[in-house]
């Protein structure tokens, strides 16, 4: 694949296919928000006007391109967080919470505006990878699951550490799973 093809603002992991990536790395943790981001994201979204929690989350994944999908489990915490340290309200309309910024969330997202600014810059990086990964049609499915085999490896081979049987191991189940993607549609021999 030529450089020119790749997506705007290169790859998310560092423009190396494999060697510097966040996603592979074995020793650093995939995450789209790093600590107090998420805060910060909810605080500015709630800065452009009142949302309820769903229309938060779904923000989020539409600007990241689908990179980060917000789960209830981490925006709802976080929501009572900010609302208990008096930064958010919450009233209800049509059957639902609908969150705003008090005084006190509005100067407490003015704080750090470069950190705000650096969330959605990243958000919009994921996004324009998003876009591109869907304009690969059916081989931008196969990069999900192609990194959790590449991380997972990784991971296997940093644990087994200085035991050369760990690394075998790991690398016979992969050839293996070569093996089995070629069988699907095996390529067409000429007979002599």
């Amino acid at each position: 694949m030529s450089k020119e093809s790749w997506p705007a603002g290169g790859w998310p992991w560092g423009g190396f296919a494999f060697g510097s990536s966040r996603f592979f790395d074995p020793g650093r943790r995939s995450r789209f928000f790093e600590t107090g981001e998420i805060r910060l994201a909810i605080l500015s979204l709630l800065g452009e006007g009142p949302k309820h929690g769903y229309q938060m989350m779904k923000e989020m994944a539409e600007r990241s391109g689908g990179a980060y999908r917000a789960s209830a489990g981490s925006v709802y915490p976080t929501l009572q967080q900010l609302e208990d340290e008096g930064l958010i309200e919450c009233a209800q309309e049509g059957g639902r919470r609908v969150y705003c910024l008090t005084e006190a969330g509005r100067a407490e997202l003015a704080r750090d505006p470069e950190a705000v600014r650096r969330i959605w810059e990243r958000a919009e990086h994921y996004e324009n990878w998003g876009e591109w990964m869907a304009n690969m049609g059916p081989y931008g499915s196969l990069f999900t699951p192609l990194s959790a085999l590449a991380r997972a490896s990784f991971l296997a081979v940093g644990r087994a550490g200085s035991r050369p049987e760990g690394v075998e191991w790991v690398r016979q189940i992969l050839d293996r799973a070569r093996q089995e993607v070629e069988q699907v549609y095996p390529s067409k021999k000429k007979d002599g």
